[in-house]
């Protein structure tokens, strides 16, 4: 069975604090769908640790939905629970994906699974995060927002079915 990504960019309302501004904290920006559709198990683990067969150290794995969600993210991801047909909930900040290496790599990974002997060879986080696939789309667009709500303004929140 295939497991799919589901989730969006949210980021901090500049007000949020003031005396004049008394909405969400936290605004949704944009569904994930738009910019990023495939499904890359390698990037999963990378990001979240989800189906992290390659090995990878991840960059936020298991995190749960932020308390401070905002309410359109929650409309869509619901509490991001099993009972919502999603599970293994996490976001992350532009400001940790900005401090990404492209050049790290995971370390070789084996398994038995009887008989034949399976492994992974030593892959970049760039081979799963970079030009080639749809995450760029998503980085970019993450980096525009935080010219304006700062690196630790804006975050992906993300649940995997």
């Amino acid at each position: 069975m295939s497991t799919d990504i589901h989730g969006g960019i949210e980021f901090r309302h500049p007000g949020t604090g003031t005396d004049h501004y008394d909405g969400e904290p936290w605004v949704t920006a944009m569904d994930l769908w738009p910019l990023y559709d495939e499904t890359s198990y390698a990037a999963f683990g990378c990001l979240f640790g989800v189906r992290n067969q390659a090995g990878f150290r991840p960059i936020a794995p298991g995190r749960g939905l932020p308390a401070d969600l905002s309410s359109g993210m929650r409309a869509h991801l619901g509490t991001g629970a099993e009972k919502d047909g999603l599970y293994s909930a996490s976001w992350v900040s532009w400001a940790e994906l900005a401090a990404i290496d492209l050049r790290a790599t995971t370390e070789r990974v084996g398994w038995t699974t009887g008989e034949p002997a399976y492994s992974y060879e030593p892959v970049t986080v760039g081979a799963v995060l970079g030009d080639e696939t749809h995450w760029p789309h998503v980085f970019n667009v993450m980096k525009a927002l935080a010219g304006r709500f700062g690196d630790d303004g804006v975050r992906l929140v993300v649940a995997f079915d």
